[in-house]
């Protein structure tokens, strides 16, 4: 659950464009040649290239549907696919490979981080394992759990862009493609090679070594990061200069579940019993979801499921419970926190050589006067903030601290001297040490601003990605279907049309526009089976067809059938209806029979395909079979 966590929360916004940036070329590239296969599944190549011959021809091929990949690469033409396969997915893994290899800076720090304590851990808890096997269990967090998914799903993960005359709709053909190329590279991570059912892609072997041998030196340098407080810039006076308190969203379901592992794993987590962990978990007992819920008595509990409850996010601002002085000066952090920014407004006015000499010096009229326009122009910035719900004002009470006159640093020399009684400051250095922190400060809220920003103008741009890719699919659904409604009344009307059809000057008929009435073709069994489409009735043997015959009507329904059969000249109450697409879905899926009447009648489906075309839809087929 942790590594969950931790790798949906590395996924978004700059995570994203870590894996975006190396990754959308090539996968662009993929989905792009239409002509691009890899499959290398000997089996899945000998269905489609017999369903290929019996679509083409209209006669059944004679060969066995069911094979073993030895059978299947008996055939030259499955051979020749195969192997055009494995040196097309070898070049695009290599292609990967280098992309990835060459992006170690853009994998967002967390992940390294992570990765790094993970190594660490492991070496600690056993020492006798040799480096290889550690590295494997990195390359499973930093290569399977963050990249894979990006390359095997780039249109879930906005790794391709989402357009209508591009190629961001994947098929099934480009999702096996992609699929095909993170398996490789899967195995590259993990030093996994081929055989048994596989041992004709056993000729990838030494490239997965050599490519094993590259990821493990680019799972050295990714554990190799600062610590969080010299990435960040970070020390223990850090979180009392930040003005906004930070803030996480989550769901109500999360808190619950983070509260029972808490619990579960508190010795763990915290082996010291005087450690506060174990106070905060005793105040808060037992996880109850229903407590966070609500109580069931509410609206909201008659239309919404508890499910849809527990999903709720929330938004919580993170404060230190123990971090609540009975008097602010006997905290000597918050203490310290509120005399720079006293400090911060005496100085900018009354300028000196050093903190000492300007707190000895009285104000002239002057800087008085520009220290009372500086406290006025921060009262009516804070009045804006208020008014503004992306920003948080200081405290009163730092506010007040701030509009005493110039003059008047007594408060500042007091508190100086408790702090420097707490061994915080020196007067010895003229309190340089608050002047330097001050800096610091300014420098890094700067830097903060920035990094707002930034993360304001990515978030503004993820809700119009969103917006653009369910505007897509929405679009794309509608195009979809009216698309084929489109073709299969255009197949049905051909035939009707060519009655009806007048010459241009002459113009055309009124009934050429009627929907065209059903029609009804009849076979008997011994022809169907004849054909090749019957296959077998029963388990009867061919000589016992003659009884049984059957029919085939299109309805008004565009590429809808209704099949029915007789036996003995008896209509059989059960009728089968047959839809044009889910054959084309099951022809392309590799299905080669199919089941009908409850089972007792099979039919090969290439060329029921052929007999449909050829009968209802007037399309004559290179190569067709008997008439």
């Amino acid at each position: 659950m942790v590594i969950q966590m931790v790798v949906a929360f590395n996924r978004r916004d700059r995570g994203l464009s870590s894996l975006r940036d190396p990754l959308n070329p090539l996968v662009t590239t993929i989905i792009n040649d239409k002509n691009l296969s890899l499959n290398t599944n000997p089996i899945e190549v000998y269905k489609q290239w017999v369903n290929q011959l019996e679509t083409k021809t209209g006669q059944a091929s004679g060969m066995p549907y069911d094979v073993t990949v030895e059978m299947a690469l008996e055939h030259e033409e499955v051979r020749s696919a195969v192997e055009v396969a494995i040196r097309n997915l070898k070049n695009n893994a290599k292609a990967f490979m280098n992309a990835i290899l060459l992006s170690t800076d853009k994998i967002p720090y967390g992940m390294r981080y992570i990765a790094k304590v993970l190594k660490e851990s492991l070496h600690e808890k056993f020492p006798d394992a040799p480096e290889k096997e550690i590295l494997k269990i990195i390359g499973n967090l930093l290569y399977y759990r963050f990249i894979n998914s990006a390359i095997v799903a780039p249109d879930q993960f906005d790794i391709i862009d989402l357009d209508r005359g591009g190629t961001s709709f994947l098929n099934n053909d480009q999702r096996r493609n992609l699929a095909s190329v993170a398996k490789i590279l899967q195995f590259a991570a993990s030093n996994k090679g081929f055989g048994g059912d596989s041992a004709h892609l056993s000729c990838l072997n030494p490239f997965i070594k050599e490519c094993h041998e590259k990821f493990k030196k680019f799972f050295r340098e990714a554990c190799d990061v600062d610590e969080p407080e010299q990435h960040f810039n970070l020390d223990q006076w850090s979180e009392l200069t930040m003005i906004t308190k930070p803030s996480i969203y989550i769901s109500l379901q999360e808190i619950h579940d983070t509260h029972q592992l808490l619990l579960q794993h508190q010795d763990v987590i915290a082996p010291d019993h005087d450690d506060l962990l174990h106070e905060l978990l005793a105040d808060l007992g037992e996880p109850d979801l229903d407590l966070l819920i609500g109580q069931p008595g509410q609206e909201s509990s008659e239309t919404l499921t508890k499910g849809q409850l527990a999903s709720t996010e929330v938004s919580l601002n993170l404060n230190n419970k123990f971090e609540v002085p009975e008097d602010d000066e006997a905290d000597t952090k918050v203490l310290y926190f509120r005399v720079k920014h006293m400090i911060a407004d005496v100085i900018r006015s009354q300028p000196g050589e050093n903190l000492a000499r300007v707190l000895d010096t009285v104000a002239t009229e002057t800087q008085e006067e520009e220290h009372m326009l500086l406290i006025k122009r921060k009262e009516e910035t804070e009045g804006k903030q208020v008014k503004s719900r992306h920003k948080i004002t200081r405290q009163q009470s730092m506010l007040q601290e701030s509009r005493f006159p110039i003059d008047r640093k007594e408060k500042i020399a007091t508190n100086l001297a408790m702090l420097e009684e707490a061994g915080i400051v020196s007067s010895a250095n003229g309190y340089q040490s608050v002047i330097n922190d001050i800096a610091q400060d300014i420098r890094n809220q700067r830097r903060y601003r920035q990094r707002r920003k930034q993360e304001m103008i990515r978030i503004r741009n993820t809700l119009l990605s969103l917006d653009s890719k369910s505007k897509y699919y929405e679009e794309q659904i509608e195009y979809y279907n009216e698309y084929v409604k489109t073709c299969l009344n255009n197949l049905r009307t051909r035939e009707a049309r060519k009655g009806n059809r007048r010459s241009f000057f002459g113009g055309g008929s009124s009934k050429e526009n009627l929907p065209p009435k059903p029609i009804t073709t009849k076979y008997t069994a011994p022809r169907l089976h004849e054909k090749g489409v019957l296959l077998e009735i029963d388990g009867e043997p061919a000589n016992k067809f003659k009884n049984v015959q059957f029919g085939i009507s299109s309805t008004e329904e565009p590429g809808v059938f209704l099949v029915t059969a007789k036996f003995l000249g008896v209509d059989i109450q059960e009728k089968v209806e047959v839809v044009f697409q889910d054959l084309l879905q099951l022809q392309y899926e590799g299905v080669a029979v199919m089941n009908m009447f409850n089972r007792r009648a099979k039919v090969n489906v290439n060329l029921l395909i052929f007999l449909l075309n050829h009968k209802f839809y007037g399309k004559s087929i290179e190569g067709g079979g008997n008439k």
